[in-house]
C-alpha cells in the first residue's frame, strides 16, 4: 500500500522544512524551506562547514549583512543540487519594518545565487508578512524577484499579500493552535484545530477571488493538522513529520477544495490604515508575527556571532 506522504503528494507540492541537506535527500520533495532558526541548526553541524568557510572567503571585505546573505543562499545553492524546484530563502528579520532595506537585501541574495549561476525562477525570497515586508515584495515581484510572505497568521495579512500578487504564502497553523491551547487551555481544539481552520479559509478566499499567489501550509504540530490540509498548494513540513507520513499508511484524501465561496464580510482589498487596524485588534495575529519576528532575530544575531568566532 503507498505511504501516507507519496498519497499526500497526490493532493499537494509536498516541500522540505529543513536546512539539512541528508534529511532533504531522504524524502525527495520538490521544493525546501529555510529560515533563521533552520540555518543556524545547519551551520552548528560540522558537516556543513564548507558552507561557512566560502562564504567568509568570497565576502570577507563586504559588510555583515551581505556575509549573512551568502550563508543564506550558500545552504540554498546546496539544496537546489537535491532538489528539482525552488529554495525559500529568508532576509533578515532585522529588517521586518524596513521596506527600503529588504528590497536592497532581496536584490543581494538573488545577486549572490546568480553569480553562481542559479536561475531566479528556482529561489524564493523569504519575507515577515508586515506591512512593510509585503510592500517590499510587490517592488521586488515587479522586478522578477518571486517573493514568500511567511508568518501570516491572520486574513488581513494574507488579503494583502493576494492584493500585492506575491507569488506564495505560508500561513502557519500550528503556532495559531499553540496560541489558543495556551489562552483557553480548558478547550479541546482536536476537533477543530484553529491553524487549519485559518489556512481553509484562506485558502477560500484566493481561490473565490481568482488570485493567483499560491498558498503554503506551514508550522505544523501533529499529523492530523497536516493530513487536514491536502489539497492545499503546497504543504511545507518539518523532517519529523516526513518520516511519520513515510511510514504511515492510513488512507489520505482532498480536504480542502477550491469550489467555495468566502462571506461578505471579508473585505475586497484593505489599505495600510485599515490593515494596521485591523491586525492590531486580532491579538492572537498580532503576538504571533512579533514573537515569530524576535525568534528569527535572535537566531540571526546568533548566526552572525558565529560568523564572527569564524
Amino acid at each position: 500500500m503507498e505511504s501516507s506522504l507519496e498519497q499526500l503528494k497526490k493532493y499537494s507540492v509536498v516541500v522540505a522544512d529543513s536546512g539539512d541537506l541528508e534529511l532533504i535527500k531522504k524524502f525527495c520533495p520538490r521544493d525546501a524551506t529555510t529560515n533563521p532558526s533552520l540555518i543556524l541548526k545547519a551551520a552548528q553541524q560540522g558537516c556543513y562547514k564548507f558552507i561557512i568557510d566560502k562564504a567568509l572567503r568570497e565576502y570577507k571585505n563586504k559588510s555583515t549583512g551581505e556575509c549573512l546573505n551568502a550563508v543564506v543562499a550558500g545552504f540554498g545553492m546546496e539544496i537546489l543540487k537535491i532538489i528539482g524546484g525552488r529554495v525559500s530563502s529568508e532576509i533578515d528579520a532585522r529588517l521586518s519594518f524596513d521596506r527600503e532595506a529588504m528590497v536592497d537585501s532581496a536584490r543581494n541574495i538573488v545577486s549572490i545565487y546568480e553569480h553562481n549561476g542559479v536561475d531566479r525562477e528556482r529561489i524564493l525570497v523569504k519575507i515577515a508578512a508586515t506591512w512593510e515586508g509585503v510592500s517590499a515584495a510587490k517592488i521586488l515581484e515587479q522586478e522578477g524577484i518571486h517573493c514568500n510572505l511567511t508568518l501570516i497568521f491572520s486574513l488581513e495579512q494574507a488579503l494583502i499579500c493576494g492584493q500585492a500578487n506575491v507569488t506564495l504564502i505560508s500561513p502557519f497553523v500550528g503556532r495559531i493552535l499553540d496560541w489558543y491551547s495556551k489562552n483557553d487551555p480548558s478547550i479541546d481544539f482536536s476537533a477543530n484545530d484553529p491553524g487549519v481552520s485559518s489556512v481553509k479559509t484562506i485558502y477560500k478566499c484566493y481561490k473565490t477571488r481568482g488570485y493567483k499567489t499560491e498558498i503554503m501550509g506551514a508550522s505544523f504540530r501533529n499529523m492530523d493538522e497536516i493530513i487536514s490540509l491536502a489539497g492545499c498548494d503546497l504543504l511545507t513540513i518539518g523532517p519529523k513529520f516526513l518520516e511519520e507520513l513515510q511510514f504511515a499508511t492510513a488512507k489520505v484524501d482532498r480536504q480542502i477544495e477550491s469550489n467555495v465561496t468566502v462571506p461578505d464580510t471579508v473585505p475586497a482589498s484593505l489599505l495600510e490604515r485599515e490593515f494596521r487596524f485591523l491586525l492590531n485588534e486580532n491579538q492572537m495575529a498580532t503576538e504571533k508575527l512579533s514573537e515569530g519576528i524576535r525568534l528569527f532575530v535572535k537566531d540571526t544575531n546568533n548566526l552572525e556571532r558565529m560568523l564572527s568566532e569564524h
